[in-house]
């Protein structure tokens, strides 16, 4: 766990512009289940969330066409909201930062560390876009 002053500026990032904090299991549960489009953004401390993954899931969330729910849950600070989002990623390694898409309560689209380390936030945010205009 992070102390919270540390995260709060990195929370901020992505709740100023319109995501939801999910801080609990059923948060999680009550967000991605049902019907509609929700993006789910597994934020980090790490110098990638930084630089490429907050910077592209803003870009992403100002599209005109957007997921019905934009959320976000903290890696190093609420576990169990967390591992249930993980969940939900299956069979995707659990990673931080990383992105999901989900339609109907189903995944249909995935951004891992991996892909976003060491690329530019537009190319992750136009990769976001892309599903966004196909699921959206």
């Amino acid at each position: 766990m992070y102390p919270e002053y540390l995260v709060e500026p990195m929370r901020a990032e992505l709740t100023k512009v319109g995501f939801e904090e999910l801080k609990t299991a059923a948060d999680v549960d009550s967000a991605i289940t049902g019907e509609g489009t929700v993006f789910v953004v597994v934020n980090s401390v790490c110098g990638c969330a930084a630089a490429n993954a907050r910077p592209a899931a803003r870009l992403a969330a100002a599209n005109e066409k957007h997921p019905d729910k934009l959320v976000t849950v903290f890696a190093g600070m609420e576990k169990d909201a967390v591992d249930r989002a993980r969940g939900y990623m299956l069979p995707f390694p659990p990673s931080s930062p990383s992105m999901a898409l989900f339609k109907d309560g189903k995944l249909v689209h995935m951004i891992e560390r991996h892909q976003i380390e060491g690329r530019p936030a537009q190319m992750i945010a136009d990769s976001l876009i892309g599903a966004f205009e196909q699921y959206c």
